[in-house]
């Protein structure tokens, strides 16, 4: 039986790992392989981190570190010490890492230094944009990895590029095979799901709106690009949704900045209630990877508030619209929006956690 450490410590992650610790845990691959989960505590808020682990039925994590809150050279830097430490202890035969966060890096970093195989789950994946620490961390862990598990095609082949061809799977992504289950049960039970937001919410989004999230460093530590951004959600004739992000609220607060009336805040929500949202919404506004890719499954409109994505190929398929912190290409793209006639299947058929099972064992 192989044995397994998981590494994970952000929301995208809880998703992503849902997946296959359900798996692992299942009559059919059970007695082949049995799983530990490290939580690091990156995402340590309850709103971003435990009612993931309740509503995904992920199991309770077997190790918590609860390293979060600091640069991300002290963060990155106490993950390993402590992931190091539990490596030697625990002895498994692989670890598997999700993404492109500092939890991501720091797992894969203290398992190569110990010589044991590193399982990059979404490998390949390129902005190329090395200002942005996700892509430092996505570009070291695929080096640092003996396994390589692809979302798409495009991601193999920026791995072809930078030489990397041993242990590349092409395996579909595994946020479409999360998304399409935890969409079935939202359908069967949509009512519990809609029963979580304030009545005042929902009168306010009867006629459509738009769902937005903004959290990344490149937006929320500029006040140019922030502001910008303020300004178009005031001028776009919708009611908006922002589930409000710490780092972006933290920032307002910093930069006296205020949202305008039709930007409904919300607390940071849980995924099925996000999937809910993105399904009810008219488009979604985003500087989220993740929740650029959820839109394409849920064939939903996108505007991303970035210079550059990794999922290039929800940009060339007509589903997504880079338009930066532009106020005028916010505008033109919320005003004029857009989607193909057909879904082309970019990320596989919802099937990458077996693929990957499969490897493994």
């Amino acid at each position: 039986m192989k044995k397994i450490l998981t590494v994970v410590g952000a929301r995208p992650q809880f998703v992503k790992a849902a997946v296959l610790s359900r798996l692992i845990r299942s009559e059919e691959w059970s007695k082949n392989i049995t799983e530990l989960l490290l939580h690091t505590g990156q995402h340590y808020d309850s709103n971003m981190s435990e009612v993931f682990f309740d509503e995904l039925q992920i199991p309770e994590p077997d190790i918590r570190l609860k390293i979060g809150g600091t640069s991300h050279g002290g963060m990155t830097g106490h993950m390993l010490i402590e992931i190091e430490k539990v490596l030697v202890s625990e002895k498994p035969d692989l670890v598997v890492v999700y993404g492109d966060t500092n939890s991501t890096i720091a797992g894969a970093l203290a398992a190569s230094k110990l010589l044991i195989p590193v399982v990059h789950i979404e490998a390949g994946l390129r902005s190329f944009n090395k200002n942005m620490p996700e892509e430092q961390n996505r570009i070291l862990t695929d080096h640092l990895s003996s396994l390589l598990f692809c979302p798409s095609q495009v991601a193999v082949s920026n791995l072809e590029k930078e030489g990397l061809i041993g242990g590349v799977h092409m395996v579909g992504d595994i946020m479409y095979d999360a998304t399409l289950y935890y969409k079935d049960k939202i359908r069967q039970d949509g009512s519990y799901i809609k029963s979580r937001f304030s009545n005042n919410l929902l009168h306010n989004l009867s006629n459509g709106f738009f769902l937005a999230t903004i959290h990344r460093a490149e937006n929320t530590d500029s006040k140019e690009r922030l502001s910008d951004i303020v300004k178009a959600f005031e001028l776009i004739d919708e009611q908006i949704v922002l589930p409000l992000h710490p780092r972006t609220k933290k920032r307002m607060e910093e930069m006296s900045l205020t949202f305008p009336r039709n930007v409904n805040i919300i607390d940071p929500i849980g995924y099925l209630e996000m999937v809910w949202l993105e399904m009810n919404s008219v488009a979604i506004i985003t500087d989220s990877g993740g929740v650029q890719k959820e839109a394409y499954f849920l064939e939903k409109p996108c505007i991303t508030l970035r210079d550059e994505t990794e999922w290039i190929e929800t940009v060339s398929s007509g589903w997504n619209r880079l338009v930066g912190a532009d106020l005028n290409k916010i505008l033109e793209a919320c005003q004029n929006l857009e989607t193909p006639s057909t879904q082309i299947e970019l990320y596989g058929d919802g099937r990458a956690g077996f693929r990957i099972l499969k490897h493994l064992v």
